[in-house]
């Protein structure tokens, strides 16, 4: 079997042999079942852990048959999904890539880490399994979520540290980060070095005191250290 494409982040697609088959999948709960075991596919997952994920409430609901079902379109050994080399699952892909912008940003390689945070953007941007609920899906979702901050922050960044006609991003990313996650300082952060980045230093210490008042006020607690060492820099 050819590498098999697995996409959950949006809709729900899979392909294999360069052909889509997730028609085929056995209605909801099939579909449900195949991405719990695509989302877990690097560890061993019980039959009790699948009963729990499909029918929490108690009984089976013909875990057996489903198994049966998707086995016929992709390589399940047990309990466990087993693909071939060179497949690929969205999720897994979008971590992999926020991973390799992060680790080439602490080496100040702006330039290739810019790819990769788009990368995992595009990904984790989109929702989970859309249109499902499942209780152990608003965990997946949590992780995803926070994918989607790092890969915000990994793009704002690398974009930063381009900087010319890229600031722009950094500035609409870091905008967005403070937005979506307005206690996460780094977020802040980038957008001051952007605005500083920018000529708009003034506008720089407006956005620190922003953040100022909104730590004391929520949580009655000063910005981070590192924070007050930009505000410190951005005064000199």
């Amino acid at each position: 079997m050819a590498g098999v494409k697995i996409q959950l982040c949006g809709q729900l697609a899979l392909v294999v042999n360069g052909r889509r088959v997730e028609d085929r999948l056995p209605g909801r709960q099939g579909r449900l079942l195949f991405a719990y075991l695509a989302l877990n596919r690097l560890r061993s997952v019980s039959r009790d852990e699948l009963l729990e994920a499909l029918w929490p409430n108690g009984g089976d609901g013909g875990l057996a048959p489903l198994l049966s079902k998707i086995r016929r379109l992709v390589p399940v050994e047990g309990t466990q999904l087993v693909l071939p080399p060179g497949s690929r699952v969205d999720f897994e892909a979008a971590a992999d890539a926020v991973h390799r912008a992060e680790s080439a940003i602490t080496q100040s390689a702006f330039r290739r880490a810019w790819a990769p945070s788009q990368v995992a953007l595009f990904t984790a941007a989109r929702p989970l399994l859309q249109n499902e609920e499942a209780a152990w899906l608003d965990e997946e979702r949590r992780r995803l979520a926070e994918l989607h901050l790092r890969a915000l922050e990994a793009y704002a960044a690398a974009t930063l540290g381009i900087g010319g006609t890229e600031l722009s991003a950094a500035l609409r990313t870091s905008r967005e980060l403070t937005r979506l996650e307005p206690y996460r300082e780094s977020g802040w952060r980038l957008l001051m070095q952007a605005l500083a980045a920018e000529g708009n230093a003034a506008e720089a210490l407006q956005t620190y005191e922003r953040l100022r008042a909104l730590l004391r006020e929520e949580l009655g607690v000063a910005p981070s250290a590192p924070t007050q060492e930009l505000h410190r820099k951005l005064l000199g």
